[in-house]
């Protein structure tokens, strides 16, 4: 920065100089001695120093980040039944940048912008919940601020999952949205719209966390945590060793409430095996329900394959049980730039579902 602020003040300052010599004829440089004229080219640098100053602590602060992505993703899938449609080659995007300011060295004030145009019902970009369907139009998808209370990490925001702060073993590395979280996308994995998280890392490997969220806080007719609302509850308990982790979670939502368990393993010279269990009561249904998914990662070469399956949603006992399996390879082409070939298939009742393809991502 201060060599920045040189190379505007020597031009200006060289400016400055040049009406004294027009005007030679009433004061000249010559007219003082060696240290007064360089008092008063200092003087005239402080000045202009002074409002450069005052011009920088309007502009953008110093304790402001800002980071980003754009992926792309090519790709097709074929339906099991012909019907579906959408099968030819699509491409899809996604872009987005975060701002992140500190005020006191401890807290952060986090701003996400994205854009995306993620189309249709049975893409490829949809399987993979992939980007934003924006159309095109950049907004703001998440604004919350996180700051310590003691030993307690505490979040609060708009559009923010409440497990923001939560423990998390899960290790899977998946395409396929349906296999995140390790099948626990609704207890490990809270979720929300308005909400709180609460966070604290008790030493000795344990963590705990719980949180609160309101998912119709925008909406005027029902509001935050009240019976016509959405609302969402839970907590985390954690442990990470050298090798192992092991996250149990429990939630309440209005669809019904749930308990998962997520852990990861990674022997000496061996891939990282990891996996998740949830079950759930449903409000709607007498029925239980079971969802599971494991994975296992490796570094290949210089990147990074990985396969997950499990089932492709929430079962009941009297339902079949319909599972996805997806594979994907992880390749970086420099720092900010890597590629990602992969496929999955998704069984159906009728003949199964495959979708490929590849994503490409740049970070900034």
């Amino acid at each position: 920065m201060k060599l920045f602020k040189s190379l505007l003040v020597a031009p200006a300052t060289l400016g400055l100089l040049a009406p004294m010599s027009a005007t030679a004829n009433e004061v000249t440089i010559s007219d003082f001695t060696p240290a007064e004229q360089l008092a008063i080219t200092n003087s005239r640098v402080e000045g202009l120093e002074a409002r450069f100053n005052n011009f920088e602590a309007g502009g953008f602060s110093e304790t402001t980040t800002m980071k980003g992505s754009a992926e792309f993703l090519i790709g097709a899938k074929e339906h099991g039944n012909a019907a579906d449609g959408e099968e030819a080659f699509m491409s899809s995007y996604h872009f987005t940048f975060d701002l992140d300011t500190s005020f006191t060295g401890e807290d952060n004030l986090n701003i996400e912008i994205s854009t995306g145009n993620q189309t249709g019902s049975k893409t490829v970009a949809k399987d993979l919940d992939f980007g934003e369907p924006a159309g095109d139009e950049l907004r703001i998808e998440d604004v919350n601020y996180t700051f310590p209370l003691g030993e307690w990490e505490i979040s609060v925001g708009e559009s923010m999952d409440a497990s923001k702060n939560w423990p998390n073993a899960c290790a899977v590395e998946n395409t396929f949205d349906a296999l995140a979280d390790c099948g626990a996308e609704n207890s490990v994995d809270l979720s929300g719209d308005v909400s709180l998280s609460v966070g604290r890392s008790f030493g000795d490997g344990w963590d705990i966390g719980f949180g609160i969220s309101a998912n119709d806080g925008e909406v005027a007719t029902k509001g935050m945590f009240t019976e016509e609302g959405a609302d969402y509850y839970g907590a985390a308990v954690g442990y990470t060793s050298d090798n192992y982790a092991v996250t149990m979670a429990f939630s309440d939502k209005d669809s019904g409430s749930y308990y998962g368990v997520t852990a990861a393993y990674t022997p000496e010279d061996f891939p990282t095996i990891s996996g998740g269990i949830e079950f759930g009561s449903p409000d709607f249904s007498t029925e239980d329900t079971t969802q599971y998914v494991v994975g296992i990662s490796s570094d290949l070469g210089e990147g990074t394959i990985a396969a997950a399956y499990g089932t492709k949603a929430a079962y009941k006992p009297s339902e079949t049980e319909l599972f996805a399996y997806d594979l994907s390879y992880s390749y970086p082409l420099n720092d900010s730039m890597s590629i990602k070939p992969f496929v999955y298939v998704v069984e159906q009742t009728g003949d199964d579902d495959t979708g490929f393809g590849v994503i490409t991502k740049f970070k900034f």
